[in-house]
């Protein structure tokens, strides 16, 4: 409309805006009294335009000469043209062009006018790039809100929900929907508070302040479809010039891996520490009395005392291999020596050496006839084999049947090694392969372990390019199987 007011008061038949682009160049924007299509051919007119934003000295060199080819080419009957800068702030924003179809020069006069039109231009412009910076902006903000990994939310002065992004919808089960307009405390409910305070009881003891730091609660928040989940929220007020309360913004964080992650470790220290100290203390024990120089001892007692200080140093260096190779695959370096193994073989001595430490159970392998070889490390294989094998003794303690069998299809070979113990709960069942990992049932009755045999016996037949899986019924005992790919004929 600016444009269109500018051609109509000096007398002309056309007209152009021109703006600067980001890289430096023009280019235009806007036009009157032009077929779209001819546009391109105006382009010449944007060239050699001076960075001068000072009025009286603004000159295009050669314009009238690049109008009057434009106009040629065309067949345009425009004979004139003038060109004033628009600026904002001392800087150079575009250009406004009138074109007269006449020969009548335009004046000084005519200058001043277009002047202030093209400071009304200029500011429309200019309004114009704020609108759309804050439009992008806010783009850019809900974008960030909406997909953040962390819940984000907004309260009033009032503690009334303003924003509600994704994240914390999935955390609590409240649709975005529902949980804007509502009180805080409406939507965020603790089962549990880990902090002194939560929200409501720190406003009602003067937080915040304008000086307040940012206030953080945690614990277990209840949410609305059920169950809860552990939270830490950050909140941070934010207040106007006069120090109201205008807006506090808090960052919800779900805890629950962090805290699950803390209990692991806190867990595997106290077992580690059990497991290194039982073995320590026996041949600790058995030594200091074989060194008594006030008893003498005859051979059977010497061979019994030798041979538990022989086991259980076995068990230290079994516990040791265990968290070297946890370590070597935290650094994605377990070391493989690839060989021929008969994995049938393999299972009758794992069996023979494990019926000579329990008396409680009764363990068998069947294996059919010719069973396949397969590629792999002998060592390592050996050990996923006690690993499954200690486990179905040490989690059926009352005794029983455990059996290592195996099967074979047209590309793979299969183990199995079950019990009839204590039983894997469905929802333990996806996580018994994670480091440090210990079920429920195993920590309240106290089984030895680490929670690194599985995770170990996994990793080992992932490198062989196999897999690992459980299939547990609680009270009625557990089946793990590994497959391995059946070695292909040369």
């Amino acid at each position: 409309m600016v444009l269109e007011a500018a051609a109509e008061i000096l007398a002309g038949q056309a007209g152009l805006i021109a703006l600067r682009e980001p890289d430096g160049r023009f280019s235009i924007r806007a036009s009157y009294g032009l077929p779209r299509a001819l546009l391109p051919y105006f382009a010449p007119l944007l060239t050699d335009i001076p960075d001068d934003a000072d009025l009286g000295r603004f000159r295009i060199p050669g314009l009238g000469e690049k109008l009057g080819r434009i106009a040629a080419q065309l067949g345009l009957r425009l004979q004139q043209v003038v060109a004033l800068p628009m600026v904002i702030k001392r800087e150079l924003i575009g250009v406004l062009f009138v074109f007269r179809a006449y020969g009548a020069r335009f004046t000084v006069n005519d200058r001043q006018i277009l002047a202030s039109f093209a400071d009304q231009a200029a500011i429309a412009v200019y309004n114009a790039q704020l609108y759309e910076r804050l439009l992008q902006e806010k783009r850019r903000l809900d974008a960030i809100l909406e997909y953040s990994a962390d819940g984000v939310l907004i309260l009033d002065g009032g503690l009334r929900i303003m924003v509600f992004n994704r994240a914390l919808s999935q955390m609590s089960g409240w649709p975005s929907y529902e949980a804007i307009g509502r009180l805080h405390d409406e939507v965020v409910r603790w089962a549990r508070l880990d902090t002194e305070l939560d929200l409501s009881s720190a406003i009602a003891g003067g937080w915040p302040l304008p000086s307040a730091a940012p206030l953080y609660v945690e614990g277990d928040m209840r949410r609305r479809t059920g169950g809860t989940v552990s939270v830490g929220i950050t909140y941070a007020p934010l207040f106007d010039r006069e120090g109201r309360l205008v807006n506090i913004i808090a960052n919800v964080r779900d805890i629950t891996r962090f805290r699950e992650a803390e209990e692991i470790k806190s867990t595997f220290i106290s077992v580690i520490s059990h497991e290194l100290k039982t073995p320590v203390a026996l041949i600790k024990g058995y030594a200091d009395t074989l060194l008594r120089e006030d008893a003498s001892w005859d051979p059977a007692v010497m061979r019994e005392s030798l041979t538990v200080i022989v086991e259980e140093a076995e068990r230290l260096n079994h516990l040791i291999d265990n968290l070297l190779d946890a370590s070597r695959l935290q650094a994605g370096a377990l070391p493989m020596e690839i060989d021929q193994v008969d994995l049938s073989a393999l299972a009758e001595r794992v069996a023979a050496r494990f019926r000579t430490q329990t008396q409680k159970h009764e363990i068998s392998v069947r294996f059919p006839p010719r069973f396949p070889v397969v590629d792999g490390d002998p060592r390592r294989l050996e050990q996923v084999l006690d690993n499954l094998v200690s486990n179905a003794i040490k989690y059926s303690p009352q005794g029983g049947r455990i059996e290592i069998r195996g099967r074979w299809t047209d590309d793979e070979v299969i183990v199995t090694v079950s019990d009839e113990g204590m039983g894997i709960p469905p929802a333990e069942q996806a996580r018994v392969f994670e480091r440090f990992f210990r079920g429920t049932r195993a920590r309240q009755q106290r089984v030895p372990g680490t929670g690194l045999g599985l995770y170990l016996s996994q990793a080992i037949v992932k490198a062989h390019g196999g897999r690992m899986w459980v299939e547990s019924t609680p009270g009625a005992g557990s089946a793990f199987s590994f497959a391995l790919p059946r070695r292909q004929p040369a």
